[in-house]
C-alpha cells in the first residue's frame, strides 16, 4: 500500500508541477489538502522531485519574480508575496538583486497609469508616489523617477 500511495502522490505532484512552477511549501500544501494524513509520503515524493531537479525553489523564485515584475509589481510587493509562500529569504534576496529593470518597470507603470503626464503640483506628485508605493516600489526608485 505504501508503494502504491507513494506512486499516487508522486504522480499528482508531477501533474501539478507540469502546469507551473511551485515552491516546495506550496506543493506540500496542495498535496496535503488532497491526501490528508500522508505527510511522510508527501515529503518523500517532494524529496524525489527535488533530487530529480523537477522541483526547485530557486527556479520558482526566478519565474515568479519575472512574471510579477512583467505585470508591473515592484520588489517589495514581490518579496512579501514570496515570503508568504515560505521561500528561503536568501533565494528571494538574490533574485531581487539580480533583477535589473526595477526603475524601468516603475517608469512604465507610471506611463501606463498616468499617460505620461508629469506631476505639476504637490497633490498629483503624491498621488503618483502613492501609486508606485502601493505597487511595491521602494522609495529610492520612486524618488529617482519623479
Amino acid at each position: 500500500m505504501s508503494s502504491e500511495a507513494f506512486t499516487i502522490v508522486y504522480n499528482k505532484a508531477l501533474d501539478l508541477v507540469s502546469r507551473r512552477e511551485h515552491s516546495r511549501h506550496e506543493l506540500r500544501q496542495k498535496l496535503n489538502k488532497r491526501f490528508p494524513e500522508t505527510m511522510p509520503i508527501i515529503e518523500e515524493a517532494l524529496d524525489k522531485l527535488v533530487l530529480n531537479n523537477i522541483l526547485d525553489d530557486e527556479r520558482f523564485v526566478e519565474m515568479y519574480l519575472n512574471a510579477r515584475a512583467r505585470k508591473g509589481f515592484g520588489p517589495k510587493k514581490i518579496e512579501m508575496e514570496l515570503y508568504s509562500k515560505k521561500v528561503d529569504s536568501m533565494l528571494i534576496g538574490n533574485a531581487i538583486e539580480a533583477y535589473e529593470s526595477w526603475t524601468e518597470n516603475a517608469e512604465n507603470e507610471l506611463k501606463k497609469k498616468f499617460k505620461g503626464i508629469k506631476p505639476t503640483d504637490y497633490k498629483s506628485k503624491m498621488k503618483q508616489k502613492q501609486f508606485l508605493f502601493n505597487r511595491g516600489f521602494s522609495t529610492q526608485i520612486i524618488e529617482r523617477i519623479l
